[in-house]
């Protein structure tokens, strides 16, 4: 009976420390509040936001340019012969497109105010970033999230990675990595 209750007492603690060995740390960070507690961040904010207010001014002068040509022409339309109406109407649209570009040139997906961002804020971000690795690494976590932008995991210990394995058990063959 003692034996079997020694052999129970072994299992029981060679499991508790083989639970405790293998657990996982984790820890989560608000990029966020990181973000607006660094000086060049906001810096940076404000001088995308000047831009885009100035911008924004300048679009609006021409959509303004456009509208006051529209209204011209319409209170002009009767006077006016075919071959000038026509060509009124060809100005006007040559401008609505040329404020259409104006636009997309500025605030469009590759426009200058997302160039200007990747200038200014990518950098921050990216030494954000390697300071979260260094802690991570430091403290012994394997994971860190990030609260700011919901349950997004900007860490993880490479020896997590099941991405592999999914691709197996999928069919497919994983790439070799370098």
């Amino acid at each position: 009976m003692k034996k079997f209750a020694a052999i129970i007492l072994t299992v029981l603690f060679s499991t508790a420390f083989i639970q405790k060995s293998t657990a996982q740390r984790m820890a989560y960070v608000d990029t966020k509040y990181i973000l607006e507690n660094i000086p060049e961040y906001k810096e940076a904010e404000k001088e995308l936001d000047q831009l885009a207010i100035e911008w924004q001014k300048q679009l609006e002068k021409k959509y303004e340019e456009i509208d006051k040509m529209y209204k011209n022409y319409q209170a002009e339309q009767i006077l006016l012969t075919e071959d000038m109406k026509r060509k009124r109407e060809e100005e006007i649209i040559q401008k609505e497109k040329e404020a259409k570009e104006f636009q997309k040139q500025k605030f469009g997906v590759d426009g200058e105010l997302f160039k200007k961002r990747q200038e200014l804020i990518k950098p921050i971000q990216d030494k954000v970033y390697n300071a979260i690795q260094d802690v991570a690494k430091v403290g012994g976590y394997d994971f860190i999230f990030d609260k700011a932008t919901g349950p997004i995991m900007i860490y993880a210990k490479a020896k997590y990675n099941v991405s592999d394995d999914v691709l197996k058990k999928l069919g497919y063959a994983p790439k070799e990595t370098k």
